[in-house]
This record gives structure tokens, sequence and C-alpha cells, in this order.
């Protein structure tokens, strides 16, 4: 299988490349998250001009249509400079409205302000004590139609309180269904805070608000997993330029502290950990390259087996590149001066979102291609 992007996808990592090393340095992203708001409008912006808003969104709602490798491209960008902007956030709640929507109506119109950069989106998949079940749902819906007002509480929802509209997972006469729900709808309240990787999240509480059902032929608890393993596939793409990001830095070090009079680059014992730092990226890339290209696949549990996988091989690579790379920083692994440090806490954080190593392994056990049927 070739996974050599294509001219254009390269020239698109390309160009947000250079904007991201020309304006968003390690302190530029440090001022931002120091912020009162946490995230840029400015950033926002020329993120919008470069297309990236609507590469997700379908070409007839304004967008390029672009899929789950396109993603990837940019998602990689991303996480190498540590960006704290609620993209990953939008375009996961962009796959929200295309697979539960109808295609029509207000759906057509939040994916077209959701191409131009006017609307930010987010999913809250998270309820307290539901841990990583995804189908352990006590926000309740009550209502008929599209209508219906919804009663409970999302947490740790991604770039909440910087979304305009929230697509809410809860049980609809015993059903999950999916709904969407205006930032400044009756009865919804949020807590906003900074999580420890500096990117921000929100506590949601809803109390008879009002919420709009998403009624297209794919929106039920099917949609929500695919939803989240679109989620998940993004989080390890960001991985992928995270784990590279901290690869460089770590090398970058050791060519500049010195011990017994000379770089400890130079250390042989050093040296091959630093090739099993790499090796460890290199193959959580590899099988986050061949989730890419089986997220789209008709078989349900094809798609399941890759992104679980990946899922895997990305939080494996995260806790080992990161700790060595602590390791071999030294104490200064570990201050808020370095970008070593911050690159690890987002991996440590992406390697428990949507799913840690042994969720993931659960799940990709429990698939039918997994279990023999030898005795």
């Amino acid at each position: 299988m070739d996974f050599t992007f294509n001219d254009e996808q390269q020239q698109f990592a390309d160009a947000l490349r250079r904007y991201l090393d020309k304006n968003y340095g390690f302190e530029a992203r440090q001022a931002i998250v120091r912020s009162d708001a946490g995230v840029s409008d400015a950033h926002w912006a020329a993120f919008t001009e470069l297309g990236l808003t609507a590469l997700p969104v379908p070409e007839a709602q304004g967008g390029f249509n672009g899929g789950p490798v396109d993603m990837l491209v940019v998602m990689q960008e991303l996480g190498r400079a540590l960006v704290v902007e609620p993209y990953c956030a939008t375009a996961v709640g962009i796959e929200a409205l295309r697979l539960a929507g109808t295609g029509q109506g207000e759906d057509v119109s939040l994916l077209e302000r959701a191409a131009q950069g006017e609307i930010k989106l987010a999913v809250a998949f998270h309820e307290p004590r539901a841990r990583y079940d995804l189908f352990d749902v006590a926000t309740t819906a009550s209502g008929q139609g599209e209508q219906h007002t919804l009663t409970g509480t999302k947490s740790v929802v991604i770039h909440g309180a910087q979304a305009h509209h929230w697509i809410v997972p809860a049980r609809a006469n015993g059903e999950i269904a999916l709904f969407v729900v205006a930032r400044d709808a009756a009865g919804a309240t949020l807590t906003d805070y900074r999580t420890i990787d500096g990117q921000r999240a929100a506590t949601l509480q809803f109390n008879g608000t009002p919420a709009r059902r998403l009624s297209g032929p794919h929106s039920g608890a099917a949609a929500l997993e695919h939803i989240a393993d679109y989620g998940t596939l993004l989080l390890c793409a960001e991985a992928l330029g995270a784990l590279d990001a901290l690869n460089a830095a770590t090398v970058d070090y050791t060519k500049t502290r010195q011990q017994f009079g000379q770089p400890i680059a130079r250390f042989q014992a050093l040296q091959h950990r630093m090739v099993e730092m790499l090796i460890h990226a290199e193959q959580a890339r590899s099988v986050t390259y061949l989730a890419a290209m089986r997220y789209s696949s008709e078989d349900v549990d094809e798609r399941r087996h890759a992104i679980s996988a990946a899922k895997v091989r990305v939080g494996q690579a995260a806790r080992f590149v990161g700790q060595q790379a602590v390791q071999l920083h030294g104490g200064m692994g570990v201050t808020n001066e370095v970008a070593a440090a911050h690159l690890f806490k987002r991996l440590a954080i992406i390697e428990t979102t949507l799913g840690d190593v042994d969720h993931h392994l659960a799940r990709f056990a429990a698939l039918p291609a997994f279990i023999s049927t030898e005795v």
C-alpha cells in the first residue's frame, strides 16, 4: 500500500508548516495558553484563509471534501506545533453533521458556516463516571420530531466553551440519538477550564435545554461510535507530529548538554535510546496511516480494527518517547521552559482521550477477526 502523499497534500502541509514556523513558535503558543481566552481569533482567521476549516466539509456545502488522509496531513502539522486552537474539535463536529445530519436545512447551514470559519463545533462524548464507555449515556431527551429538550451533564468536552454549537448524545425513548445544541440555548450552563496540556475543556449542564435532533439515516449509537473513531484517528495523527517534534527536540538537546567534557549525544548507549524513540514513532506512523486508509471502509469491523490498533500503538509510543525524552533532558525535561515538557503532556492526554491503550486493546481483542475459530 502506497502511503506517499500526493502533490496537493504535500503542498498543503508545507504551506501550513511555514505559517506555523513563522507565527506559532513555542513562546507565541505559550502566550495564547496563558491568555484568558486560551485560543487566538487571529490564528483561527489565518487557518480559515489557509483552507483548514473548509477542508473536511463536503463540496456541496462550500468545502474541499477532504478525506481522512487529507486530515492526517493537517493534524500532523498542528501536533508538531502544539496548536491549541479548537480545530480538531470542530473537525470532529463537522464529521458528526456529515454522518448524522440530513444534508438539508439547518445541517447545511452549519456546515457552510463551519467551512467559512464563522462557527466552531464540539462533540460532547463524555459523561461523569462513564469512563471510556460511549454508550453509558445518562443525559435524557424528551420531545417529538426534531425539537427536544435535554437534561443531564457532559464532562471534559474538549473546547466546549469555544464552540458555538455542541453535538450531544442523549437517550430518547431509551435509544441513543444525537442532538445539536446552541451554546446560548436556555438552560445550558458551562464551566470552562484549562487542561494540563494547555488545551481547553468544559463541563456542560443541561436543564430542559432546547435541542434539535439530527435525523439523518445514520444518527444513533452506530454513528456515535463512528464519530468517536474519526476523533481517535485525528488524535493519532496529531500525536505523530508531536512525536516528531519531541524526538527532534531531544536530539538537539543532547548535542548541547555536556557530560565528561563532551556532548551526551556522543554516548553510544544514549544513541541507542534515541534510535528506539525513532522506531516507536515510525511504527506509530505506519499503523496510523493504515487506519486513515481504512477509516472509510464499508466493513465496520475493519474500521474498528484499524482505529484501535492505531490508538494502541500511538499510546505506547507516546509513553515510551515521552519518558525517554524526559530522561535525556534531565531535570529540564519537566520544566515549563522547554517545549519537551509540553509535548510530553500533550501526548499523555492524547493517550487517555477517547480510550487509552488498555481500552483499545480490549476493543481490538473483542473483534471477530481477532478471535480464532480453531479449537
